[in-house]
């Protein structure tokens, strides 16, 4: 499987919206199960490195908006305050 690096370069440097769309396609060609059993596994790999990097993309959102917040002075955290 000498492509699975080339996927993994592309997947890397897809943007969030691009990863997010790309993710959506690969759920619904899996749950149509209109495929062969070889490429559904190759979806489900493409799927989970979509995945994957849309979390670090988020992960990587939220760190930066923690950062604008405390330079502001603002609270940092992001954890809902029981009560409210």
């Amino acid at each position: 499987m000498t492509d699975k690096p080339a996927v993994a370069k592309a997947v890397a440097e897809m943007s969030f919206e691009e990863a997010m769309a790309a993710l959506e396609t690969v759920v619904t060609q899996l749950e149509r199960g209109e495929v062969a059993l070889e490429q559904s596994i190759a979806l489900y790999e493409r799927g989970a490195a979509l995945k994957a990097h849309c979390a670090e993309k988020l992960k990587n959102a939220e760190e930066k908006v923690e950062l604008i917040r405390a330079a502001e002075g603002r609270a940092v955290s992001t954890t809902a305050v029981e009560g409210m």
